[in-house]
């Protein structure tokens, strides 16, 4: 049988193949499982998603790199697709940007993002977000892009940029450029709140950007189609799936306590087969059936 890819290569044939790429998160092994059936050629590990989910924290700068590579390791075991991993701030100094890119690349991801914000991190769409400055964040990229060119070329480093809102789109530009110059090989544009500063983005840049669809938001929630014509080549969304579980998750609970039963919310719930089916539970236990037989 032919050799897979590396992951790396993978993620970057995937903007080659579909464009605008989709890539839609997946917080667990089986939401990725559930993502690839549906179709999507890319998925995504938000690090809100691992200190929400996995940790019970809030996204601010709390898991460490061995947190995420834990999440990443068993998302790539269960899926084929790639997956772009939210890097934070780096987790550190240049050394530790390096061992990060390192463990990442070892646990299976395709790519990573880093931002521009100071290590005491806040989500990208709140306010009072503290940025360094671009040379910091330049360091910072090339520390990341010579990890890459060590451990896997293929692999994606993206540059996200939280300068929009507080230093405007020229000085934003700006700092973009010189992520680039520093070896960032796609642009992550963090809360975008009109459309056509996506233009901007993208006339001004000659590498792929990458447009936040996050829900709740600063950015307005644009279609595909919207965003291809602006230009942009990857649309975002981060935490949709999980959200959308976590608010079914409350109402089964909610309904369970007050009512005693779950007979209000059984039409909410993926049915055993639907979750056999995405498992492929009945090949494994066929498997199962036949080793038995056969060690008789």
């Amino acid at each position: 049988m032919p050799t897979q890819p590396a992951a790396g290569r993978r993620f970057r044939d995937a903007l080659e193949t579909e464009q605008p790429l989709q890539i839609v998160g997946a917080v667990t092994a089986y939401c990725a499982m559930m993502a690839e059936q549906a179709g999507f050629k890319a998925i995504y590990l938000s690090g809100a998603g691992v200190a929400n989910s996995s940790y019970g924290l809030p996204d601010l700068g709390m898991t460490t790199p061995n947190d995420v590579a834990t999440d990443i390791r068993r998302i790539t075991t269960a899926s084929s697709l790639p997956l772009l991993v939210d890097g934070d701030t780096g987790f550190g100094n240049a050394f530790s940007i390096a061992r990060m890119i390192e463990t990442f690349v070892s646990a299976g991801a395709a790519a990573v993002h880093l931002e521009d914000q100071q290590a005491a991190k806040r989500c990208g769409h709140r306010p009072n977000k503290a940025l360094v400055d671009s040379s910091e964040m330049a360091d910072r990229v090339f520390s990341a892009a010579r990890a890459r060119d060590e451990h896997d070329p293929d692999f994606v480093i993206m540059a996200r940029t939280d300068a929009l809102a507080s230093e405007g789109m020229q000085a934003t530009l700006a700092r973009c450029q010189a992520y680039v110059e520093a070896g960032a090989d796609m642009i992550f544009a963090e809360a975008v709140n009109e459309p056509d500063q996506y233009r901007e983005f993208t006339s001004a840049l000659d590498v792929p950007v990458l447009a936040n669809m996050t829900e709740f938001g600063q950015s307005p929630l644009l279609s595909i189609n919207e965003l291809g014509e602006l230009g942009i080549a990857m649309v975002l969304y981060p935490l949709s799936a999980f959200r959308a579980m976590s608010q079914a998750a409350e109402r089964v609970y909610e309904s369970i306590r007050q009512q005693g039963t779950q007979k209000q919310v059984v039409e909410i719930m993926q049915n055993r087969e639907r979750l056999y089916e995405v498992l492929g539970y009945h090949e494994y236990e066929q498997l199962m059936d036949e080793l038995i037989q056969n060690s008789k």
